[in-house]
Formats: structure tokens, C-alpha cells, sequence
């Protein structure tokens, strides 16, 4: 079903010692904890007031707290005190508060309880002890237990929708303690068999074809008949089954992407995520699910420059294996590239998108705020003479009314997704 290329050994077959870097300035720090303003202030203590209230996973531990998120990407966005205390209160309106765990972990044991989400007050509490230790260095905190060992954290991010991906991102974003404890223990409590990808290089491989382009091996995996009729629904459920059912064709496409110039093939893959979102909407419905392709990848951005060097390409190629896995899940729709490129802005440009990102009907929205800056972000990363960002930006910030990719959720499921 291929066409005939050449059978290479891609770049990522390389030790992880030996790997390059992807040379990236960091984005503007925020240092919320220290700042005297009001604003910052008010984002401190929010997350704050989350982080004692609320639990950071919650109806039936099925579903994540984007309290942080949210209140993040307003708050970089420009958003004043009252819109950010709003955006609180809403969110609180569907959280859960705090359960006890059946027991504690300890450094003895703490691995014993990988993901095991009734656990997660109990990893909250480890962690936050572990912190006193470090005198409150939450950075050193987050080095000895995401990069260092024989199976870090750091391999099994994209694990629970890639929450625990982005949640980092914000931690660091933000210069949060607060945020980096929560994301240590989604960490922990969504860790799952993905992990195993990274962490085992026997399963990176020579696949049957390479390219460096993602776009490309995205339209391969939607006309592989191997995957027709998989599913009767979409949905993130699909996923494991995917893996149990058909790992084989999804490491394939996996294993396709070469990175020769990792910084170059990232580029790529941020405006895959963004093309992948935008271009596969029915009508004003946008998918739930692809929206995290994109907000992990600007998770990835902002760690990139913050991360160890070795880290760097085996965290593109985990929000890679995401979202081939995450497509497929999807049922494969349409990229339709003309609905970006051939976009009419009508003289619109960012400063309409942070408007509707603040003050729109749908700036309560986690998800819609946060994709909206993941492409603002994106643009002033790589520059954007094409106005590719824009435009994709635009259009979903004024076609939007709904979210859909459930599959087979109850709508009482679906109210608190967003």
C-alpha cells in the first residue's frame, strides 16, 4: 500500500545521550508568586484557593481540573482580576473537593502506586514533603522525579489526555510550585502503558516508508485500510484498544517520522496540530480530542527550552505518538489544508482573537481560551508571513459554538469535559 522509499534508520534511533537539542528562546516567565501588581496577585492566589478546594481529578476520576489553564491563559492573554476571579468561579461550579487516598506512598513505595488515581491527595501530600526537603526548589523537585531513573516521569506525560503534559507547561509558564505540584501528581495518577514507548528503545524501529513531514503520514494513516471499521464511534476510549488491537500499524507510522533537523520538523509538527484542529470541524463543532493535539504541542513549546537537551526530541516524539494514536481514535477525519489557506480574514487580526479569547461568550471556556493562545503563541514562535496561525485562529475563534468528538459519552459525561 506504500510507495517505494528508502529503508532508513530514523534520527530518533539514536541514544537519547546523543540526541540534539531543539534550540528554542523560552516564552516571557511569569513570575506570579513573587510579583507585588494585583493581577498577578489574583492569579496567585486563585490557583492557590484551586489547589486547597479542589481536587485535581474528580467525577468518578474520570475528568481533570483545568482551573490553572485556563486561568493561565487569561491571565498572559491580558485578562483583568475580575474576568480572572470569574473564570474561577465557574470553574469551581462542577470541581470536587478532596477525598482522602486509602493510604499514603513514601519514597520506598511511591512507584507501587503509578496510576492509581484514588491516590492522588496522597501523591499531592508526598510531593508537596519531598518540596520542603528541597527548600522549596519545585525545579530540583520536578528534575529528580520527571528526568532521572531508569523510567522517568517525563515519558509518560501524554498518558490521561496529556493533562499531565500541559499542566507542566503551565508550572513552568507561570514559574508555579503550586502548578508544578499538581502536574507531578497527574503525572503519577494517569501514568500508563504509553510510557513504555519511550522508555524501551526497542520499539523504536525502521518503519516501511520515512518522511519528515507529519501532514504526509497523517494522510497515509487516513486511507490505511487496516484501521477501516475499527471503531463504531469516536472517542478517547478507542485508544487503549488501539494499542491492544493494532500496535504494530500504529508504531509504523510512529516510527515514519524522521528528524533529521529536529527544530525544523517541530515547526512542522506545531502547524500539524493547528491544521489537524482547525481543518476537520463539522459545521460550528469543533473535536474535544484534537484540541489537546494542540494545546500538548504548545505544552511542548514552552518546555523545550527549560527541559534537559535529551529530553527534547523523545518529548516530540510522545506528542507524535499521541497524536497518531489520537487521529485514528477520531476516526480519521479529513485535513483539509484550503479551509486555513484560502481563508478570507476580512481585515481581521490577533487583536481580535484575544478579544474573543476575554470577552466573547465562550472566554469561560478552558479549552477554546487555550487553543486560541496555543496558536497566538505558535505564530510568534515561527513568525507568520502566511498568516497561516491567524487565519486558523480567526476562523475558530468566529466560527466556534460547540464541542464534539464525544463518541458514545453521556451528555451528563460530556458538561463536565468543558
Amino acid at each position: 500500500m506504500f510507495p517505494s522509499f528508502s529503508f532508513k534508520l530514523p534520527t530518533f534511533g539514536l541514544r537519547s545521550s546523543d540526541l540534539p537539542a531543539i534550540e528554542l528562546p523560552s516564552v516571557e516567565i511569569h513570575e506570579i508568586e513573587t510579583a507585588a501588581e494585583k493581577r498577578p496577585r489574583t492569579l496567585k492566589h486563585l490557583i492557590k484557593a484551586n489547589h486547597v478546594n479542589y481536587s485535581i481529578i474528580y467525577h468518578n476520576l474520570q475528568f481533570h481540573n483545568h482551573s490553572p489553564h485556563i486561568l493561565g491563559s487569561a491571565y498572559i492573554l491580558g485578562g483583568t482580576p475580575e474576568h480572572l476571579n470569574e473564570i474561577y468561579e465557574k470553574e469551581s461550579e462542577q470541581l470536587e473537593p478532596w477525598h482522602e487516598s486509602p493510604g499514603e506512598v513514601s519514597n520506598a513505595d511511591w512507584r507501587d502506586f503509578l496510576g492509581k488515581r484514588e491516590y492522588q491527595r496522597a501523591f499531592i501530600d508526598y510531593f508537596e514533603d519531598q518540596l520542603v526537603l528541597k527548600r522549596y526548589n519545585w525545579k530540583e523537585l520536578l528534575n529528580d522525579y520527571l528526568f532521572e531513573g531508569k523510567e522517568p516521569l517525563i515519558n509518560g506525560v501524554i498518558s490521561g489526555l496529556g493533562h499531565p503534559l500541559i499542566h507542566l507547561g503551565y508550572a513552568y509558564e507561570l514559574n508555579s510550585r503550586t502548578v508544578a505540584i499538581e502536574a507531578l501528581a497527574l503525572s503519577t495518577c494517569f501514568y500508563s502503558f504509553l510510557h513504555k514507548y519511550l522508555d524501551d528503545p526497542s520499539y523504536t524501529k525502521p518503519s516501511t516508508f520515512s518522511t519528515i513531514t507529519p501532514l504526509d503520514i497523517l494522510h497515509k494513516v487516513g486511507k490505511d485500510k487496516r484501521f477501516d471499521g475499527l471503531f463504531d464511534h469516536q472517542g478517547s476510549n478507542n485508544v487503549e484498544r488501539l494499542f491492544q488491537e493494532h500496535e504494530e500499524a500504529v508504531l509504523e507510522y510512529w516510527n515514519a517520522w524522521d528528524l533529521p533537523n529536529p527544530k525544523e520538523q517541530f515547526e512542522a509538527s506545531q502547524k500539524t496540530a493547528v491544521a489537524l484542529f482547525v481543518t476537520t470541524h463539522d459545521d460550528a463543532e469543533f473535536d474535544f480530542f484534537l484540541v489537546h493535539l494542540l494545546t500538548s504541542s504548545h505544552a511542548v513549546r514552552i518546555l523545550l527550552p527549560v527541559i534537559p537537551n535529551k529530553f527534547h526530541v523523545s518529548l516530540v516524539r510522545q506528542w507524535w505518538l499521541f497524536t497518531v494514536a489520537v487521529y485514528i481514535a477520531q476516526l480519521r477525519p479529513d485535513i483539509k489544508m484550503e479551509k486555513i489557506n484560502d481563508y478570507d480574514l476580512k481585515g481581521r487580526d490577533w487583536k481580535f482573537v484575544v478579544d474573543k479569547a476575554l470577552n466573547s461568550k465562550h472566554s469561560l471556556d478552558a479549552h477554546f481560551v487555550k487553543a486560541l493562545r496555543a496558536m497566538k503563541v505558535a505564530a510568534e514562535t515561527w513568525g507568520d508571513e502566511s498568516k497561516f496561525y491567524l487565519k486558523a485562529a480567526v476562523k475558530f475563534a468566529d466560527e466556534f459554538q460547540n464541542w464534539g468528538g464525544f463518541g458514545t459519552f453521556t451528555s451528563d459525561d460530556v458538561k463536565y469535559y468543558y
